[in-house]
């Protein structure tokens, strides 16, 4: 029995499989028949955690194959990490072949392969789509500097390398499980986010509903946005014709009616190849906002995700918080350092009287610089079980001052303090969690805030792409307007000729 389960955007898709893991576990089904594996670590970590929790199981023995694919073949081989392909490894054997590698690895959260190197991504998601290298080499559209030979090379050079070393990689490993035919016979199999799953994937997955009893396949094809990665999103749609039931998720807990949910609509059905599905939206009607210039948007309340195509495209966003004084995530990097942030707030509440702890103290002691006597900046004579107020510290404890942070904190530049002070004026709340989060498309999958914020703005790449397989684009833009709980605000391209237009 084979099921796909397609989960528009915020229709519980997950949700709906951690309920029937709940339902089999409660008919009698052992956890460790159960076979759950997602696209990422952390779908595949939430769904045992959550099963663990209400079950009052072993999460890493009751529920060993809650897991990626890469994990489970890495597991089933009796593989070892120090035989894995290391970025290390990697700068090696550029090293021997004379050609620059800094980063090169394989992601331990999603499986995908990240280089610096165009040759080694090139060389890696020809094997992920199961296509002959200079085959996939002359399909490219797009590619810059890139030798044809060269690229052969350099690909049986790797080959060798990892033979000589005894090295795998995260391919390899799905490779070998193929090969060795491994066994995976579960009661029940669940595919989760299948609509990202590459060729070579596809064929593990294959492997294992061969000897499974139930199998549930969840995804949404509108949502696949990882085909440059290798991702065979047509595979997952042609398995209607192998399915025996296809259920669809009708009701959206997140995209608000209206405008928001017409527009998203009218994007998505200008792909030609996909499962045809309709799903209600929230009663609730959502606001549509359009500019034409980026400084016309006010984001100084509520919760923001800014969607790009590109991070470089961000960059202005980013000026701009920092001009209007507003707390923001650019690169998963928070637009001041927890540590400084910490401090901050410590310190305020210190003069007013707060007691502090040594650890906190510390804490504060490394921005006071010259206003903390030598011999007590360490924080060395602080008792670890004592909390400390501030005139004690004044008294005993080498503090020097009791000013206001930017008369006190020494070692901060102009800018920060100038970006802090701003930020204080126009009363913006310094939590852990910056109100305003700046993503790629990609990078915010699975994602949601009140209000997002997309430039349309593409890349030279996004646009070769556009011209020769637009329904990646539109997938890309329609997962961005999903991601919505209220408010969408599109902001107009600086140059038309280099935009979709939404």
């Amino acid at each position: 029995m084979k099921t796909i389960i397609l989960g528009p955007p915020g229709t519980g898709k997950t949700t709906t499989l951690l309920n029937l893991v709940d339902e089999f576990i409660q008919k009698g089904v052992r956890p460790r028949q159960i076979g759950y594996f997602s696209f990422t670590r952390k779908a595949a970590t939430e769904a045992a955690e959550r099963a663990a929790k209400k079950f009052e199981l072993d999460q890493d023995t009751d529920l060993e194959n809650f897991r990626t694919l890469h994990s489970f073949a890495f597991q089933k081989l009796g593989m070892a990490r120090e035989k894995m392909m290391s970025p290390s490894d990697y700068k090696e054997f550029g090293k021997k072949c004379n050609i620059p590698i800094k980063t090169a690895r394989y992601s331990s959260e999603d499986g995908t392969f990240n280089s610096d190197n165009e040759y080694l991504t090139i060389i890696e998601t020809a094997r992920v789509k199961q296509m002959d290298l200079l085959q996939y080499y002359d399909s490219r559209q797009n590619i810059l500097d890139i030798e044809r030979n060269t690229l052969y090379l350099l690909s049986e050079e790797l080959k060798r390398y990892k033979k000589e070393t005894g090295k795998k990689d995260f391919t390899d490993l799905i490779h070998d499980f193929i090969a060795k035919d491994i066994t995976a016979n579960f009661d029940v199999l669940f595919i989760d986010e299948a609509q990202d799953l590459s060729s070579l994937q596809w064929d593990m997955v294959r492997n294992m509903w061969n000897q499974s009893d139930k199998t549930y396949i969840a995804g949404d094809d509108d949502q696949a946005i990882f085909k440059w990665a290798g991702a065979d999103v047509d595979h997952f749609i042609a398995l209607k014709k192998e399915v025996d039931k296809i259920e669809v998720l009708k009701e959206s807990f997140r995209i608000p009616g209206g405008p928001i949910h017409e527009l998203s609509q009218k994007i998505i059905g200008k792909v030609q190849n996909r499962f045809n599905k309709e799903y209600k939206p929230r009663t609730e009607e959502g606001i549509l906002k359009r500019y034409s210039d980026l400084t016309q948007v006010n984001m100084s309340e509520g919760q923001w995700l800014v969607l790009a195509t590109a991070n470089y495209l961000l960059d202005d966003v980013k000026e701009l918080c920092e001009l209007r004084g507003w707390y923001y995530q650019y690169k998963n990097k928070n637009s001041i350092d927890i540590k400084l942030l910490m401090a901050l707030q410590n310190w305020e509440q210190w003069r007013r009287g707060s007691l502090l702890t040594h650890i906190e103290i510390k804490n504060i002691y490394r921005y006071l610089g010259t206003n903390v006597a030598d011999g007590f900046r360490e924080g060395k004579l602080f008792h670890s079980d004592d909390k400390y107020t501030l005139k004690e510290c004044q008294e005993k404890y080498g503090l020097i001052t009791d000013k206001v942070w930017y008369d006190s904190f020494e070692g901060l530049d102009t800018f920060t303090e100038n970006y802090i002070r701003n930020m204080r004026a126009n009363g913006e709340k310094i939590n852990v969690n910056p109100r305003i989060k700046m993503s790629t498309i990609h990078g915010a999958k699975g994602g949601e805030a009140n209000k997002v914020l997309i430039l349309q703005d593409l890349t030279n790449a996004a646009l070769e792409t556009f011209s020769h397989d637009p329904d990646e684009l539109h997938r890309l833009f329609y997962t961005g307007t999903t991601r919505t709980k209220k408010e969408l605000h599109i902001v107009d391209p600086k140059d038309f000729n280099k935009a979709y237009i939404l």
